[in-house]
């Protein structure tokens, strides 16, 4: 289990040891003799709201103490309530999704209970979920609860107060919605470990010819309309890439062709409709997303495309999950989730992100890591290594600030197995047995507790010793970043492969662009991002 979070994060001097389970090395510290940077952070743009809509004693620095636990905090109840039925549901999920949007929803509650900890009710509710009350954990000490699977469950809430019907997946309950008690859960996971391992040495060719066409075509469609979209042709070549280096297949040279991105967006809509806003206004969006599910049989043709694909591209995967006593039909089933829902996914919402925040944090920052990038090539010899990427400590720290500031995975559920008590930065609470515990984790890891400028994208922020202790506190792959999935925990199994992809974007664009600029705007999933300059680089690119 996680361990307690200690009450002084920014006096602490030990860290968790780290050893990746993804068999390329790929060791999230950040070595202690870097240099830092702090002329670049006079151009950082502040983002959205500032710290001061924290209430004054939500803001103060935690106590010191004895550190022996809840003892040194007061208990204090639960504050918030879930109001009366139906209407209180309703009252929430019309301020979550169209009054107040779901910072402010939070960031209100935190003003009016003056708690970071509270009770509230979560959409959907309604039809589509039959108990929308949750207890939320909204501070960086409370939230790690949530990993704690001694002390809660991980069963069937992966998408929160309501699970998609199993029809969207082939009528398996996937590794995603299974607590690590169940049996199936080691062998699933067991075998995501094994489909890592299998590809490793296929990632970075496969990467590099799939991203250099990418730009390619971004470029000439930036030479011919003044302005080039990045989502989508990201999309498409997030897919490619995944069915090259994970599967040694190419997905063009396959029925489904170019198809890919089109069809996992509408299957991931009908797994996530409940709890998404697409801009409609209520009476629209309500009935129509919000208060029924959505029949699986409007994608069952699209899902059995994508099966067909996986099926037919998994060959020594699924002999493996033979081994492991998994039927092909269910490994391919969770082949296809893992590879479309959790990967292409997060590659779909965090690749738009990245670049957003590297081109909002201005041309110092860019060439820098321009630099920064061919410089380590150079030395290597022209080849790019996972040693060499190691050396790269500036890119790393941007990639660990763009999983901090703007998390791929925004929501945590977990439900209470015994009553225990959980701790905020000020008081102690205790929840019991049963109760469905959340987090949202964009407020989370923007605690002011724990991070300077919390608000704000700092790219030197995980440099040098003080900036690698923070590394626990970056918990996007539900887990600290300074431990590894295992087969007994909830973390994210391609967790370090994610990581991983998102450097290697950044070295794809500073080994061709000095620097660039956009247009970006929110969608449903991700940002928009258009690429309205791109720099070509003053000298060869080396590798």
């Amino acid at each position: 289990s996680d361990k307690q979070l200690s009450s002084s994060p920014k006096n602490e001097t030990k860290m968790a040891s780290v050893s990746s389970p993804f068999p390329i090395s790929l060791h999230p510290r950040i070595q202690s003799n870097a240099v830092k940077h702090p002329s670049t952070r006079v151009l950082i743009r502040p983002i959205k709201a500032s710290t001061s809509e924290i209430p004054p004693d939500q803001a103060v620095a935690t106590r010191t103490g004895s550190g022996s636990g809840f003892k040194d905090l007061p208990i204090r109840n639960i504050p918030g309530n879930y109001g009366l039925p139906v209407i209180g549901p309703l009252k929430d999920k019309f301020d979550y999704f169209y009054n107040q949007k779901p910072e402010e929803f939070f960031k209100s509650r935190i003003r009016k209970y003056n708690s970071t900890v509270f009770r509230v009710n979560m959409p959907p509710g309604g039809f589509i979920a039959e108990n929308p009350q949750v207890v939320a954990l909204l501070d960086g000490k409370s939230f790690p609860s949530l990993f704690d699977v001694d002390k809660v469950e991980k069963k069937d809430l992966f998408t929160g107060t309501y699970m998609p019907s199993t029809e969207l997946t082939g009528g398996y309950r996937i590794l995603s919605y299974l607590d690590p008690s169940e049996p199936n859960h080691a062998k699933l996971k067991s075998l995501l470990f094994y489909l890592l391992k299998s590809c490793r040495n296929r990632v970075f060719p496969e990467f590099r010819a799939t991203y250099s066409e990418m730009f390619d075509s971004i470029e000439k469609e930036l030479a011919a309309n003044g302005k080039a979209d990045f989502a989508g042709p990201a999309d498409g070549a997030a897919f490619n890439f995944l069915g090259r280096a994970m599967y040694g297949t190419n997905p063009a040279d396959t029925e489904l062709k170019s198809d890919a991105p089109g069809l996992i967006t509408k299957w991931v809509v009908f797994n996530l409709h409940p709890i998404l806003s697409v801009g409609l206004p209520a009476f629209l969006e309500e009935p129509l997303l919000h208060t029924f599910r959505l029949p699986p049989s409007l994608v069952k043709s699209d899902y059995q495309r994508l099966y067909k694909f996986f099926l037919e591209s998994s060959g020594e995967i699924l002999v493996e999950a033979e081994k492991l006593g998994i039927s092909r039909e269910e490994a391919a089933h969770n082949l296809l989730f893992a590879t479309c829902f959790n990967t292409w996914g997060g590659m779909k919402i965090l690749f738009p992100n990245v670049v957003k925040r590297v081109a909002r944090a201005g041309t110092n920052l860019q060439i820098r890591l321009a630099e920064e990038i061919r410089s380590v090539i150079k030395s290597n010899g022209g080849e790019l290594t996972m040693g060499g990427i190691e050396q790269m400590e500036l890119m790393k720290s941007v990639v660990f600030e763009c999983l901090r500031i703007e998390p791929p995975v925004p929501h945590q559920y977990a439900r209470a197995k015994t009553d225990f008590v959980i701790e905020s930065h000020g008081a102690a609470f205790k929840v019991k047995a049963g109760e469905m515990l959340y987090g949202y984790q964009p407020l989370v890891t923007k605690d002011p507790k724990i991070f300077d400028r919390a608000e704000e994208f700092v790219p030197d922020r995980f440099l040098g010793e003080e900036g690698e202790k923070l590394l626990r506190y970056v918990v996007w792959s539900n887990g600290p970043e300074t431990e590894n999935p295992t087969l007994g925990n909830k973390q994210c199994a391609g967790k370090d492969f994610v990581v991983l992809v998102t450097r290697l974007l950044l070295i794809e664009i500073f080994r061709r662009y000095d620097s660039f600029d956009i247009d970006a705007g929110s969608a449903s999933l991700g940002s928009s991002v258009n690429f309205t300059s791109l720099r070509k680089a003053i000298f060869k690119n080396q590798g």
